[in-house]
């Protein structure tokens, strides 16, 4: 007995000296590979990792800073992480990201045998049934990833109405960790703040229209924006089929490329993936630090001259300029300008924004009446788009804060598929794509176009359903101005971080993620400003006395 005891005892001293010799990962920026080299050496397991995750989320999420991130954890998190360790145990992990945590936005399906709900940020769907899982979670959940929650977002992927990005009924207003009150952007906005932080791993977005582009600009991370078709929309809440594609965000390219090398790919229940190349491309053979060596990249400069599409902002040009003499410093080939000829004609561009918005409504109303046929109970009685323009109405306390003007209402009354419905499809096809991007990388021998983040970049390749990697570029000074930008939101602010757009063709992230992988290596930029303190969550990875 004596012995036992004895022998219990060295154990335990054992344990704490060698915990006490492990340098354990920060988790404000532990990457995928940090986190699989703990849990391979055994120096966490993804239990404490889940539990370390949840209390950092309790720390800053609803208290403190009150960033309203996240708007719900798993339940069954805990469950899983604890299959996946024994797993592990017995046969090694699946892939790199078994038993990693990843955080959903809310329109990304979940089964809600789980526990979670998937509601768009809406309190209409609110405990609806959910019969499975949407094809990404699926792809997930079979690499070994566990699923930490759902991310707050802007309701109805900023389709709601004109409210502040960031804001939704279920989720109120979600706010930017770099400048308390400034704009998180949207509609991915939980997705982004959370992860910037390390609330999570890594996170899913979706983007209809800078979704995933502009909340990672706000934000400081890394965000790719696929190829509409890369990715399966099956079980995801509708904006769009011709714009809609779900993609990961990351605090670092390497990330965000482990994650899209697990949820892309064909799905029979998306006929837009039948598009992509086969097979499908090794996201990570592309991460090389050399990658802008020989590389043609384009600027489109009328864009900057147009204050209607950027600001013109001066601080964001000087810094897009720095970023533009790195590139040609590590040997990149800048064509400057290599714009898109369809930008001759400044009326353009209010021509494939209208086109985009009629195309949006349309396909909105009828997809998101499809999606709510197929769910077997909504509690709310909500079945189609007039239904939750109507439970809107009915609890304005709710779903309608002060001076909005209803989106929703301008997709209930579009006319279905017709003559003006396709017209807006061409129109916007050929002035994004064919007469725009396309047609730029052509005149010009060009391996991608280059802009910053806010304003222009996003609009043709929306439009088009062409990709995007974005990456940190800088940050704004202490002294700017903030401006208002909602009733709860200020942009730009001090300290808010702003991102570098690497935008390309159809299937063309492989060269999308060689070039901002190696823009990201060199620069570094992610870390040279931290969130406020208020915003960085103390919880960490314990596992002294663990036995």
């Amino acid at each position: 007995m004596l012995f036992r005891l004895f022998s219990l005892l060295l154990f335990k001293v054992h344990v704490v000296c060698r915990t006490a010799a492990i340098l354990l990962p920060d988790l404000y920026e532990a990457s995928i590979s940090d986190l699989q080299a703990g849990l391979q050496n055994g120096d966490f397991d993804s239990v404490e990792l889940v539990s370390a995750y949840f209390a950092r989320i309790e720390e800053v999420n609803l208290k403190g800073p009150q960033l309203r991130a996240v708007l719900e954890i798993n339940p069954s998190a805990l469950g899983q992480a604890k299959a996946l360790d024994a797993e592990r145990a017995i046969r090694g992990p699946r892939t790199k990201l078994h038993g990693i945590p990843v955080l959903l936005k809310d329109s990304i399906g979940t089964a809600s045998t789980e526990g979670l709900n998937s509601t768009a940020g809406s309190f209409s769907l609110l405990k609806s049934v959910v019969p499975e899982d949407s094809t990404v979670v699926k792809k997930l959940r079979q690499a070994g990833a566990i699923i930490l929650g759902k991310a707050s977002m802007s309701e109805w992927a900023q389709f709601r109405g004109d409210v502040a990005a960031g804001w939704s009924g279920r989720g109120g207003q979600s706010t930017n960790a770099y400048f308390l009150g400034a704009d998180p952007c949207g509609s991915s906005s939980g997705s982004a703040i959370a992860t910037s932080i390390g609330l999570t791993a890594v996170s899913l977005g979706t983007e209809t229209s800078g979704s995933i582009t502009c909340p990672s600009s706000n934000n400081n991370v890394v965000g790719i924006k696929p190829t509409v078709g890369l990715t399966s929309r099956s079980g995801v809440i509708p904006i769009s089929e011709h714009q809609d594609t779900v993609g990961p965000i990351a605090r670092s390219v390497e990330d965000a490329a482990i994650v899209l090398s697990v949820i892309a790919g064909i799905d029979a229940r998306d006929n837009f993936t039948s598009t992509q190349p086969q097979p499908i491309s090794d996201f990570m053979k592309a991460l090389d630090v050399n990658g802008l060596k020989g590389a043609r990249l384009g600027i489109p400069r009328r864009a900057f001259l147009n204050e209607s599409l950027t600001g013109n902002d001066p601080f964001v040009n000087v810094a897009f300029q720095m970023a533009v003499n790195v590139m040609r410093e590590m040997g990149a080939v800048i064509v400057d300008p290599a714009d898109l000829p369809s930008t001759e004609d400044p009326e353009n561009l209010n021509t494939v924004l209208e086109a985009e918005s009629l195309v949006e409504a349309t396909d909105f109303k009828i997809q998101l009446n499809q999606y709510l046929s197929n769910l077997p109970q909504i509690p709310t009685g909500v079945h189609s788009l007039a239904d939750v323009i109507n439970f809107n109405d009915k609890n304005p306390n709710l779903e309608e804060p002060v001076n909005f003007t209803d989106h929703l209402v301008e997709a209930q009354e579009t006319n279905g598929f017709n003559q003006a419905y396709f017209e807006a499809l061409t129109t916007g096809r050929e002035l994004a794509a064919t007469n725009g991007i396309d047609a730029a990388l052509a005149a010009h021998d060009l391996d991608a176009l280059i802009l910053p983040a806010p304003g222009f970049a996003f609009i043709p390749s929306a439009v088009a359903g062409y990709p995007i990697v974005t990456v940190p570029l800088d940050f704004y000074p202490d002294n700017v101005t903030t401006k208002s930008v909602g009733p709860l939101t200020v942009y730009p602010a001090p300290g808010v971080p702003l991102g570098l757009c690497f935008i390309g063709t159809a299937f063309s992230e492989v060269e999308l993620i060689r070039l901002a992988f190696a823009f990201e290596q060199k620069t570094k930029t992610r870390l040279k400003r931290k969130a406020v303190s208020a915003a960085v969550p103390k919880a960490q990875l314990d596992v002294v006395g663990r036995v």
